[in-house]
């Protein structure tokens, strides 16, 4: 005999597989939800009928009949509910209102204003407060999903560390619970991002991939046969802090020669600077009017574009150091496709095509067969949609192992 709790996970889980099958093929029949599930008409008929009550679908048309009454068919309502999404950096906190495909409604930028600590986690509270207190109906939130660079529990929704913002084993999700009264989701910025594209990206096919971010800082999330592998306490993935040179700069993490401090947008920003205040002259200079510390990202990729000697110069260093680091995940992990994003390959395919070519020729030739390294397929929200997808996942259970 099942136990009551066996029989209420089992209904959970229909009730989740007949919702991801309305999102994804809807309009759909009760029907042909059955069919394709290899469920009971019964099981489906109850499942759907507690998500229109929710507002989680509705009834949307006939569907055509080859004999008997025509069925009706069923449609995801990705506006019936919302929820907010936050993504913590080091400079920057991003809060959007979302729907329920992870479209942003609203959404608002805040400067981390060098807080740390426990004078930024007093900060984020009430920015989330005064972003939350122009949301129209709040019964309608069905949570808050948070991200931020470091290593995160999100099992027990912890920050336990983030080198930047001086934050150690912080209980970012009760303290958000306590004080706005709903559920809250919590995850490392890469993690969220490797699962915006597997849900909403390109490459909802791939069992196993690795994204890298490479801006203020840098990480890899990564997806083995099909799941987020995050290690025993959420460190996997730490992949900037993997030490390339012993006899190299202190990193914050109190680490020698990490990657981070080779690679980042500052180290490379800085590596400009030292370079034009030395004399050495460069478009980048030109373009930003002599205002050095206006270089950006953009500035950069433009300069490398234009075969700028210093530009490509930073660029053939950049690539070095990275490309030996991926070597070695690629021949820990044996990806099928590395996703490599942030603002230092965004918009820079010179960049990315160098770093591709130093790969894919010194990787063992096993390992390089059918290897893709490609930048994001997901615009300019993904930050946003990570976010969302944290939530989402887990509360819809909006498959890894789709297509």
């Amino acid at each position: 005999m099942k136990r009551t709790g066996d029989l209420k996970l089992i209904q959970e889980l229909n009730r989740s597989i007949v919702l991801e099958t309305i999102r994804l093929q809807g309009p759909i029949s009760r029907s042909d939800i059955a069919k394709k599930n290899k469920l009971s008409p019964t099981t489906v008929t109850s499942a759907v009928s507690e998500l229109i009550q929710e507002g989680l679908v509705y009834e949307d048309g006939i569907g055509h009949s080859s004999g008997g009454r025509k069925p009706i068919l069923v449609r995801f309502s990705p506006d019936s509910k919302y929820l907010i999404g936050i993504s913590i950096r080091s400079s920057v906190i991003t809060m959007a209102e979302m729907n329920l495909e992870a479209k942003v409604k609203r959404k608002e930028m805040f400067s981390t204003n060098s807080y740390q600590g426990e004078a930024f986690t007093k900060y984020l509270l009430d920015l989330i407060e005064d972003f939350m207190s122009m949301s129209q109906n709040k019964e309608h939130c069905i949570g808050i999903s948070m991200i931020t660079q470091g290593i995160v529990n999100s099992s027990k929704g912890v920050v336990r560390y983030n080198a930047e913002l001086k934050l150690k084993n912080v209980p970012l999700k009760s303290l958000l619970e306590q004080r706005f009264l709903k559920k809250v989701y919590l995850d490392n910025d890469t993690n969220a991002y490797i699962l915006a594209e597997k849900n909403f990206g390109l490459y909802s096919s791939h069992q196993n991939m690795i994204y890298i971010t490479q801006g203020d800082g840098v990480g890899a999330g990564i997806v083995v046969n099909g799941e987020i592998y995050r290690g025993h306490n959420g460190g996997a993935g730490e992949f900037g802090h993997t030490s390339i040179d012993r006899g190299g700069f202190q990193c914050e993490c109190g680490n020698i020669g990490c990657l981070e401090t080779y690679v980042s947008w500052p180290a490379i920003f800085s590596r400009i600077l030292s370079s034009l205040s030395s004399g050495k002259s460069s478009i980048m200079l030109e373009k930003v009017n002599g205002n050095m510390t206006a270089i950006t990202p953009a500035i950069f990729s433009e300069a490398l574009q234009e075969n700028d000697e210093l530009a490509v110069k930073l660029c053939d260093e950049t690539v070095s150091y990275l490309s030996k680091s991926i070597i070695n995940l690629v021949h820990l992990f044996n990806p099928e496709v590395i996703i490599i994003g942030g603002e230092v390959v965004a918009n820079n395919p010179i960049y990315l095509a160098k770093l591709r070519t130093s790969v894919l020729e010194n990787v063992m030739e096993a390992m390089a067969e059918d290897l893709k390294i490609l930048p994001p397929s997901l615009g300019g929200d993904l930050e946003m949609i990570g976010a969302a997808s944290v939530l989402l996942q887990d509360q819809f259970r909006f498959s890894l192992m789709q297509g």
